[in-house]
This record gives structure tokens, C-alpha cells and sequence, in this order.
């Protein structure tokens, strides 16, 4: 989950390096570095903190001349976060440099080799296993020497790598962690994500598992594990450099939040044509939609949450019968994956490692797969049998909104279309949907608009302990990203849960004061939401409910009510996210919290 980027070409590298490292702050920020040859020697800076304090100590990269060069931006998964752990790490002699995003898995029984060949270690970090075991098998051949270490490397790395003896040159490698390359006016630009390179090229390199690149200021080559070349293509980007900026709003989650009526028109616009759903990416004749016996959803986090909603979804539009599981938990579980089984990954990213290796599990046992991912290009888009993208655009702060968003589109778009080649709904129902769909970024709009009096009730509760989010069905799934969000960004602890488990063990937890927040979108869920709304104010809780325009009655239950427009009961998470992301944000900026980057987390889960 680190953030890698290097530059060889003509320019200044470590101004460069900095401002590619800035764009991929929210994979990593617990310590930075960058390394730059000077002509002489290999020069190296690194230091505890943001990546400000790299900057700072650089004074902006000027201390750093050179025009060769690699830096990271850390999030710690061995030892602690330090000046000695921060990346890049030397060899001993000081003459290769490495940066590396990703988990070594048998770096200790690699370090106990080299222990006994003579290397002393000074970091607690398995990538100066990795400095050192270059060090080992170089001789001169810098090709020959990675192809040997990723022959022992056991894990999932994306690797910059430095030679002395070779000045002119700049190496990359990758296995399973997401690696892109491009080329620049004047030089070629390595990096883990696109927002770093967009302000130099607009075509990028996205590079397999056990590929290698060799570049210089005026070349590109390409080869794979057994040293062959190989022919690549570039994808375009047509993502704006603007998209990556906060454009003056405070922090890129708000600004993220206000993007979200444009990245929900982005996503379904494209797929309606002549009042029907039209997928032409998905690549599945209606024959094979029929055929569909199970649906299999994974994913993490928000992704995982988006994919609770899309189970109420289906079962309820296209029944369908749905399972929704966490990615990490998946392949463990031995899934049974039987003839006519549809297996949904779903990831913002694209390079999320637990869905990765389960979309791999799921093919390996006979299954289709579609991926739902945001990133054009990712590993997932890459692999999967077919994918749908959710046009987000580029999505920085490390808690989800837009993006989380355009995921419940695009599978209320596919539940639509499975539905309507099923028959289990009728025209006039499916172009009722699709009305009620476009309609989602005005409503979305004016509820962002009523920020201000979600701001003022957030500030009631900026010294909050506990906060617990209720609700059933679709109003359960919201629930839960509605308590991911508080809890990520504010540090508050929060909790979900389906609003009949209360009585079961979690009611013990009510206490005068405490803040419930109830979800109740599903009509026919209305009254046994406010019986269980009545059940914690009895003990004492403060209650907060975000339900529909029209549903007075919850006003006897709650002590304070946000209403959101009417929707078809399908889409209602759709707009009861917002106020409960505006909830969290505000609460978060009210505590003095980074919005942006919350502490111990990182934007896209490249390690399992």
C-alpha cells in the first residue's frame, strides 16, 4: 500500500519525484525518501512523517541534484515507522538503491541466508532483504540480476531499483502490486498509480506479473522473467489533471462528495439507450443472463458494503439468489462454485489484493468473472473475463464517496439489466427505474446543499465515545458504510447493526446520551424501525434518523430527523449516504483530524 514513483530523463529528478510522491500520499504517509545519482555517488534522504517533512528537509528536491532518481511514500508493514525503515534501501556498498510496494513473504528466510553470507541489516524491513539479495547476484548484469531475485522473491513487490555502475538507467519490476510506466517529454516516469505521472504524460504502460522495464532518458524496453523482449501498448488517460487537485475545497473529501452527482451521470449515461439498459462491456448474450443460477459478490470495505445493497437489489429486481463475501475471507471458506455462478468483484482501485486473489480463485474454479473497478487498466480490469467501469474519475482521499457511489450505479444498472432480460420486470417498470435514476444527481445535489445543518448537529457531537447506526435491509447495508465512515476518518468508535440484533446482547450498550442513528428508507420496514428507534431512547440514547420525505410518524421516535427525497426503494442508499458521509466529515474536521489521510490507513489495499 506504499506509493513508488522514479524518474530518469533530463530534468531535475527529485523536484519531480516529490511531486509524484504528493500525488500518491494517500497510499502510504508514515515516512518518505527519495534517492537521486549526482553524477558521483547516489544520494539519499529520508525521514519520519508526511511527506511535508521530506520536502522540507530537501528544501523541495534542490538539495538533491541529479537526473536519476527513485522515492516512496511508506505505509508500515514491517517495523515501525522510522528514518532507518523509510525507504529507499541501499545495499551495503551503497552502489543499488531500491524502493519496493508490496510484502516479501519469505524475506525471513531470506534474510537468514544472507546473514550468513556476511550482510548486516540496520532496517527491521523486508524490502533491504531485497537491496541485499540484488547485491548478491549482480555482476555487472542488472537484468540478469532481478530475473534471479524475483526467481526466490516469494509475495507480491512492485520494485524501483537504481545500479551505480549503470548511471544512465532506471529498472522496474512487478508481481500482483500495481506498477505503471510512461513516458515524458525529455524522460520516462515510473509509478504505482496514474494521478502521479498525469501531469507528464498522458500515456502510460500498465505493467504485468514478472515484467521488467529498462528505461533511460530516450528508451523504453520491456521484458519478462526468462530476460526475453516484449511488445507492450499504452493506454490513453483521459482523466483531467484538475480531477487530482482539490480545486479549493478544504480537503479532497468534500471535494470528492460534490463530485459525486457528475460521477453518478458519468457511470449510468453511457448504459441507457432508448429507455433500456445497455452494457456493452459486460459481453454476455441474454441467453447466458438467463442462465445465471448465483450470484457471488466480493469485495473489501466500502466496495464490500456497496456489495451488501446490490444483494437487496438483486434478489429483490432480478431474483437472482445472491452471496456477499469479504474478499479476505473468501478462498479460505473453499467456495462451491457450481455451473451457472456469476462471480462480481468489486474494487475502487482495481489492485485490491484479497480481491485479486479471489478473482483468481473464482477462475481457477470454472467461474465468470466481472469486475466493477473505477481505475481503467488495473489488475483486476486486466484479469477479470470482462469489467464495468464506474467513471469516477481519480478518487484521493483515502475514505470512499464518490467512488462508493458509482459502485451502487453500476450494480443497480446490471441488477436493472438482469432483470429486464429475465423478465421479472416489465417495460413500463424498467423505464420507471431509469427515470428514478436520473433523477439520483439532483437529489444528490440538494441534500449535499443541506450541509450546513448537518455541520451544526455534528458539532454536538465532536467529544462522542460510541455512536451505533441501526437499520433493515437495504437501510442495514447503508448502516454499515454509514459507521465505516465515522469511525475511519473521526476516530470514533462506531458500530452497525441490523436493527433486530439489538435486543440480542448489543442494547446493553445503550447508555444515557448515546447517539444512535437510524436508517429507515424501506416503508414496509417503517414500523418495526421506529419500534427499535423507541427501544434505545427508552434507555437513554439520542436518536437520529435519516428516512424519506413524507414519514412524519418517525418524528415521535427520533430527536432529530434528516429527510431525503423519494426514491424507488431500490436506490434509496443513494441518497441516505450522503447526509451520513457529510455526518462523519464534519465530525472529523470538527475533531481536528486529517480527512484526507486517517491515521494507520491507506487508499488501496495492495497487501493481504
Amino acid at each position: 500500500m506504499c506509493g513508488i514513483v522514479g524518474y530518469v530523463g533530463e530534468k531535475q529528478a527529485a523536484p519531480i519525484l516529490l511531486d509524484g510522491l504528493s500525488k500518491l500520499e494517500y497510499r502510504g504517509y508514515d515516512s518518505a525518501g527519495i534517492a537521486v545519482y549526482n553524477g558521483e555517488e547516489i544520494g539519499m534522504k529520508k525521514s519520519k512523517g508526511r511527506l511535508k517533512v521530506l520536502s522540507e528537509l530537501t528544501h523541495d528536491g534542490e538539495t538533491m541534484p541529479g537526473t536519476v532518481g527513485i522515492g516512496h511514500t511508506r505505509w508500515a508493514t514491517h517495523g515501525e515507522p522510522s528514518d532507518i525503515n523509510a525507504h529507499p534501501h541501499f545495499n551495503k556498498n551503497e552502489t543499488i538503491v531500491v524502493v519496493h510496494n508490496g510484502i516479501i513473504e519469505n524475506y525471513l528466510k531470506l534474510k537468514k541466508k544472507l546473514t550468513g553470507k556476511g550482510y548486516e541489516f540496520i532496517s527491521d524491513t523486508d524490502t533491504e532483504v531485497i537491496a541485499h539479495l540484488l547485491d548478491y547476484y549482480y555482476h555487472g548484469n542488472p537484468l540478469q540480476t532481478i530475473t534471479k531475485i524475483m526467481h526466490r522473491m516469494e509475495g507480491s513487490y512492485a520494485l524501483g531499483i537504481m545500479f551505480k555502475d549503470h548511471p544512465d538507467e532506471l529498472y522496474a519490476v512487478r508481481k500482483d502490486s500495481p506498477l505503471i510506466v510512461g513516458e515524458s517529454d525529455g524522460g520516462c516516469i515510473i509509478a504505482s498509480d496514474v494521478p502521479a505521472v498525469l501531469k507528464y504524460t498522458r500515456d502510460v504502460y500498465f505493467i504485468e506479473n514478472e515484467e521488467i522495464v529498462r528505461m533511460t532518458k530516450d528508451s523504453m524496453e520491456f521484458f519478462n522473467v526468462d530476460e526475453e523482449p516484449i511488445e507492450k501498448s499504452a493506454v490513453h488517460i483521459d482523466w483531467d489533471v484538475d480531477a487530482a487537485e482539490k480545486g479549493g475545497y478544504e480537503h479532497f473529501m468534500l471535494k470528492e462528495m460534490y463530485e459525486q452527482p457528475k460521477a453518478l451521470t458519468d457511470t449510468f449515461s453511457p448504459r441507457i439507450k432508448d429507455h433500456d439498459i445497455v452494457i456493452e462491456e459486460l459481453n454476455m448474450t441474454d441467453e447466458e443472463i438467463r442462465d445465471i443460477r448465483k450470484i457471488m459478490i466480493v469485495a473489501c470495505g466500502s466496495a464490500y458494503h456497496a456489495g451488501v445493497t446490490s444483494k437487496y437489489v438483486f434478489e429483490g429486481m432480478a431474483r437472482i439468489p445472491v452471496e456477499v463475501d469479504v474478499a479476505s475471507e473468501y478462498r479460505y471458506r473453499d467456495p462451491i462454485i457450481e455451473d451457472g455462478t456469476l462471480v462480481v468483484i468489486i474494487s475502487q482501485s482495481g489492485e485490491t489484493a484479497d480481491s485479486l486473489a479471489a478473482l483468481r480463485e473464482s477462475k481457477a474454479r470454472g467461474a465468470k468473472v466481472l469486475g466493477i473497478v473505477n481505475v481503467v487498466g488495473s489488475s483486476i480490469a486486466r484479469e477479470a473475463d470482462n469489467v464495468m467501469y464506474t467513471w469516477a474519475g481519480p478518487e484521493i482521499a483515502v475514505a470512499t464517496t464518490k467512488a462508493y457511489s458509482s459502485q451502487l450505479i453500476a450494480m443497480y444498472l446490471l441488477a436493472m439489466k438482469f432483470a429486464g432480460v429475465r423478465g421479472q420486470i416489465t417495460d413500463s417498470q424498467m423505464k420507471e427505474y431509469i427515470e428514478d435514476l436520473k433523477r439520483l444527481p439532483d437529489q444528490v445535489e440538494m441534500l449535499l446543499n443541506n450541509k450546513n445543518r448537518i455541520q451544526k448537529f455534528a458539532n454536538r457531537y465532536l467529544a462522542a465515545r460510541d455512536v451505533f447506526f441501526i437499520g433493515r435491509g437495504i437501510d442495514y447495508a447503508i448502516s454499515m458504510e454509514g459507521s465505516l465512515k465515522l469511525k475511519e476518518i473521526s476516530y470514533i468508535h462506531s458500530e452497525a447493526y441490523a436493527a433486530g440484533e439489538l435486543k440480542h446482547g448489543t442494547i446493553s450498550l445503550i447508555e444515557e446520551g448515546t447517539l444512535v442513528a437510524a436508517v429507515l428508507t424501506q416503508e414496509d420496514l417503517y414500523k418495526k424501525m421506529i419500534s427499535n428507534m423507541v427501544e434505545v431512547r427508552t434507555r437513554g440514547a439520542f436518536v437520529l434518523a435519516v428516512t424519506n420525505e413524507g414519514n412524519d410518524e418517525v418524528e415521535r421516535a427520533a430527536d432529530y430527523v434528516i429527510y431525503i427525497p423519494e426514491t424507488n426503494k431500490y436506490f434509496t442508499n443513494s441518497l441516505a449516504i450522503i447526509p451520513l458521509q457529510l455526518f462523519g466529515y464534519y465530525i472529523s474536521v470538527g475533531r481536528g483530524c486529517d480527512v484526507d489521510k486517517p491515521r494507520n490507513l491507506a487508499k488501496s489495499v495492495t497487501v493481504e
